[in-house]
C-alpha cells in the first residue's frame, strides 16, 4: 500500500505509482477511520454490498446508504439488512439530509459516476452534510490494470475518471474539504464466470450498454483470459482520497 502524507497536493490522476499491496476496500477504510459510534453516509450504495458489510463491522453504527438508480433502490429496499442500516433515494448533488449530521461519507467507486455538470454541486452538499472535523472517503479505481482493460472494451470511463479527480481537487483548492491522505493498493475483483460478469457488469441497472455482436466477442474474449477453476480474479489499482472537513 502506498500512502501519500497529510499536507501535499493531491497526486495527479494519470501518475505513475508502483502499487503491490492487495487489500479490500473496507479493510483500508478500518484502517484509517474510526466508524463505531458514528453515523455514516453511503452515496452511490449500488448493490449496497459495501453497506451491509460496513453496518455489520463495528458497534453502535449508523447508516444511510444513498442509491439513484430507481431500480437498484427498489431492490434494495426488498433485501434484507441489518436494522442500523437504512436505504434512501437520492443523489450526491441534493443528499436528504440535515445539515452538519454525519461523521464520515463514503463514495465507493461512485463519484464518477454522478453526473459531470453536478460534481461540484455533490461536493458542496458532502461539505454540507458533514459534521467539523467529518471526514469523506473516496474510492475511485485508477484508469488501468487487466479489469479496466476489459471494461474499456465497452465503456470508457477515463473522462469521468478524470472529471471526478478535478472535481475532487476543487473542492480542496477551494477549502470546503482538506486532504489528510491518498492511499494506493490493489482491490480483488471476482466473478465465478462470464454470466455473472454479464449481469454485474453488462446489464448493471445504472448503465446502458448496448454492444455489437462483435463487441460482445471480443468481451468474452478477453474475460476469458482470465478465467481458471475457481473464476476469474482481477486485482483493480485504487486510489483512496481520505479528506476533512475544513
Amino acid at each position: 500500500m502506498t500512502n501519500q502524507p497529510q499536507g501535499r497536493a493531491l497526486l495527479e490522476f494519470g501518475e505513475t505509482i508502483a502499487i503491490e499491496r492487495l487489500a479490500d476496500e473496507l479493510t483500508v477504510i478500518h484502517e484509517l477511520l474510526s466508524l463505531d459510534g458514528k453515523d455514516l453516509l453511503e452515496l452511490g450504495c449500488g448493490r449496497a454490498e459495501k453497506s451491509r458489510a460496513l453496518a455489520k463491522a463495528g458497534a453502535d453504527r449508523r447508516l444511510l446508504a444513498l442509491e439513484v438508480d430507481e431500480i437498484q433502490h427498489a431492490r434494495n429496499l426488498q433485501s434484507e439488512a441489518p436494522e442500523n442500516l437504512q436505504f434512501g433515494f437520492g443523489g450526491a448533488e441534493a443528499i436528504p439530509c440535515p445539515t452538519a449530521s454525519r461523521d464520515v461519507v463514503f463514495l465507493f467507486k461512485s463519484l464518477h459516476h454522478v453526473p459531470v455538470p453536478v460534481m461540484d454541486a455533490a461536493f458542496a452538499e458532502i461539505a454540507r452534510v458533514l459534521r467539523p472535523e467529518g471526514f469523506v472517503a473516496i474510492v475511485e479505481p485508477l484508469f488501468r490494470g487487466e479489469f479496466n482493460e476489459i471494461l474499456r472494451l465497452f465503456h470508457d470511463e477515463s473522462h469521468v475518471r478524470r472529471e471526478a479527480f478535478a472535481a475532487t481537487e476543487r473542492a480542496v483548492r477551494a477549502g470546503r474539504l482538506e486532504l489528510v491522505s491518498q492511499t494506493f493498493f490493489r482491490s480483488p475483483v471476482r466473478f465465478v464466470d462470464f454470466a455473472e460478469f454479464e449481469r454485474l457488469v453488462l446489464r448493471a441497472t445504472h448503465s446502458n450498454h448496448v454492444l455489437s455482436a462483435a463487441t460482445y466477442e471480443q468481451v468474452r474474449t478477453a474475460f476469458a483470459r482470465h478465467e481458471q477453476a475457481g473464476g476469474a480474479q482481477f486485482a483493480q489499482p485504487i486510489r483512496l482520497d481520505l479528506l476533512r472537513k475544513a
